[in-house]
């Protein structure tokens, strides 16, 4: 039997997480990178960063998408472009025939999430979001909910936060959240309820299978500066209730460097008619006591003060914390799994259509938390 291969492009390049993304493709027998490329207008320091990457993968960067979308052997595109253009982006890609990988979240504007939709369907290709659903401690909790071993699911609540940049330095003044919300991704912040709540939110809306109905939201600022000075959020919690009447909550956000003894706190409480399950990231685990000098913080890269990138961290020589070993070591296959369906001819579990239904939920959270009260699903449609 002849093993498929597939041709990848990659829309942006350094300081985005295509940094992680094109390796996982390029990890994979079956996926060949063949370009970088992004929108003919970007900025100059976009471009510089595109081109950057490009280099260190040896493949040619292509400064125009719609030039770059004609090459061929392309199958796949990998859309890391920042939020504000990455709905237009990944529906002119569907539009020209490639199946879709895309980063997290889909895109803050109801009508491009609809569009892409439309998109995907009309040009019967494959897409997928990134989540952390191919994860052995998620799919065991996945298996356990489908079982039926804890009955009917009654409630789930899930943290999320990363661990990382130096906090401290944001004032104890009471922000107002705006809607819709804007400026979703700087240099040195990104909306945290949109960056790290929608892994809760989306997993949560796979576990069951149901979808969100009723969304009560606050957004504040606790930690850092970078985000208090821009009005972004570092903090979120989101109420919530789903189709059937499972009742849901979630606190995400991002913390500092020294809050956690890893990358920062990743559970779930699922709470059941037959019983309650706790599925933690990090567990089981070793803890780990030695006698080496204890870590310490990195110092903060000017352009990534809250260490986003892989490239910015290499930078500043960021060591890897050991205090903690899961026993079971994180498996990143996320971009294999994509390929796993194209092989196969089915739809992600993470498709567009699922990642349509998160970005409406995320702006239904940020509505709430400017308004004060809860928001019905779905939205109106103008």
């Amino acid at each position: 039997m002849t093993r498929k291969t597939y041709g990848i492009l990659l829309v942006t390049g350094g300081q985005t997480h295509q940094e992680s993304y094109a390796l996982a493709f390029a990890a994979d027998q079956r996926a060949q990178l063949r370009a970088i490329t992004d929108e003919a207008e970007v900025s100059p320091r976009r471009r510089s960063l595109n081109e950057q990457l490009a280099k260190q993968l040896n493949i040619p960067y292509v400064p125009n998408l719609t030039e770059a979308l004609k090459l061929p052997e392309v199958h796949v595109v990998s859309i890391c472009a920042e939020p504000e253009r990455r709905g237009r982006i990944a529906k002119q890609c569907a539009d020209a025939g490639k199946h879709l990988y895309l980063d997290k979240s889909l895109c803050p504007s109801l009508s491009e999430a609809d569009a892409l939709v439309a998109a995907v369907t009309r040009n019967q290709v494959k897409s997928h979001m990134y989540t952390f659903i191919t994860q052995p401690w998620l799919q065991r909790l996945k298996d356990l909910i489908r079982t039926g071993m804890l009955g009917e699911i009654r409630a789930i609540h899930a943290d999320c936060f990363f661990a990382k940049g130096h906090p401290g330095s944001a004032q104890p003044v009471r922000r107002r959240e705006e809607y819709p919300p804007q400026r979703h991704q700087l240099i040195e912040a990104k909306r945290e309820l949109d960056n790290v709540g929608v892994y809760p939110l989306a997993h949560i809306h796979w576990l069951t299978g149901r979808k969100y109905s009723r969304i009560w939201a606050c957004t504040a600022n606790y930690f850092f500066r970078e985000h208090q000075h821009h009005n972004i959020e570092d903090f979120g919690l989101v109420r919530a209730e789903l189709e059937g009447g499972i009742k849901v909550t979630v606190a995400a956000g991002r913390y500092g460097w020294m809050t956690h003894p890893g990358a920062g706190l990743h559970r779930y409480i699922v709470v059941g008619s037959r019983g309650t399950y706790l599925a933690d990231a990090w567990r089981p685990r070793l803890e780990v006591y030695t006698a080496e000098t204890p870590w310490t913080p990195p110092a903060a890269h000017p352009e990534d003060p809250m260490a986003f990138w892989h490239s910015t961290l290499q930078i500043t020589h960021t060591r890897p914390k050991n205090s903690w070993w899961p026993l079971a070591p994180v498996v990143e296959r996320d971009a294999a799994y994509f390929l796993d369906c194209l092989d196969a001819g089915r739809e992600s579990e993470m498709s567009v259509r699922e990642a349509a239904h998160i970005a409406e939920v995320l702006l239904a959270a940020y509505k709430s938390a400017a308004s004060g009260e809860a928001v019905t699903l779905p939205l109106p449609r103008t």
